[in-house]
């Protein structure tokens, strides 16, 4: 188990995270969101043991994780840290790079290693091409691969499919961390795109200003609702009073657009803005008494429109 406990890191004076605690147990995979300077990245580092700690303990098991002070070569031995720079050697190929770690007492092990791993990561075609000559996406795949290659007991993603073709990105993901979990290797990922958080996540926790301002499972995280710096995380989200929903109160909830649905005639009518095309759906802007609120459609709408909502549990 990794456990963090009261961990606080400062840089140049300033805190940056401040009272950590958390526990991830083996095996789990954990998302860490949150606005950009929120401490993500700052975390991993930590976690990994790059910095050393102003206060706070943090252990795998019964091995402490102890900074640059303590080691000569920072960065502990069971851990695998992939950073947004890639750390790639650009003047040997892919195949070379993934295969950097691995012992070559084995050599036959070690290229069936490093080929299983090309294909996880669909870089097959470009195995004998050296590092330079590659394209950004295309070396993001062979750094996941790298750090995979030695299945190490806690692997830590700092935004790993950032680079990469939406196209791709989909199967990768899903290739990368069902890999992980094949193999009980722990991930923290550090990351924006709230598809890796709640698709491929335990648990999710919410870093603000260095601190947890929330730590939920997926589904409950996601459903929860009551805290909007928390619910914009993940798109769109309306601030509407309950009045409108004839709830017999004047407090506001948080109403994801999807939540919303046309009706007859409701408390909640709006005017259309403008509708903006999703695929599958659009997304509709519209003004009503106290602003301006989103929902969605399966049709374009004219602005102008008038029309009523209310909630989707409610139209049933």
């Amino acid at each position: 188990m990794l456990s963090l406990t009261n961990v606080v890191f400062s840089y140049d004076k300033s805190k940056i995270l401040n009272n950590i605690s958390f526990s991830v147990e083996k095996g789990k995979h954990i998302s860490l969101i949150g606005e950009s300077g929120s401490g993500k990245s700052t975390l991993l580092k930590v976690i990994y043991g790059l910095e050393d700690l102003d206060e706070g303990k943090i252990f795998w098991n019964d091995t402490e994780v102890l900074g640059p002070k303590y080691n000569l070569v920072p960065g502990m031995s069971f851990m695998k840290y992939l950073a947004q720079d890639f750390d790639l050697m650009p003047f040997t190929t892919a195949a070379e790079n993934i295969g950097k770690f691995l012992s070559n007492f084995y050599l036959e092990e070690k290229q069936k290693k490093v080929e299983e791993l090309l294909d996880l990561v669909e870089m097959t075609e470009f195995s004998n091409v050296k590092v330079k000559n590659l394209s950004g996406g295309q070396m993001q795949r062979v750094a996941i691969a790298r750090v995979l290659a030695l299945e190490p007991e806690i692997l830590l993603f700092d935004e790993p499919f950032s680079h990469i073709d939406n196209s791709r990105k989909n199967n990768l993901r899903r290739s990368v961390f069902n890999y992980a979990k094949e193999k009980g290797i722990t991930c923290i990922v550090a990351t924006h795109d709230m598809d890796d958080a709640l698709s491929f996540s335990d648990e999710i926790i919410v870093l603000k200003n260095g601190e947890i301002i929330a730590s939920e499972k997926p589904k409950e995280l996601f459903s929860k609702k009551n805290n909007l710096e928390v619910a914009k995380l993940f798109g769109d989200v309306n601030q509407i009073s309950k009045k409108y929903f004839e709830l017999d109160s004047f407090e506001d909830i948080l109403v994801y657009p999807f939540e919303l649905v046309v009706v007859e005639k409701s408390k909640l009518e709006v005017n259309v803005i403008k509708s903006y095309y999703k695929g599958q759906k659009y997304l509709v802007e519209a003004k009503y008494k106290e602003g301006v609120l989103y929902f969605e459609s399966l049709v374009s709408l004219k602005p102008g429109v008038t029309l009523y909502l209310t909630l989707l549990k409610l139209s049933n």
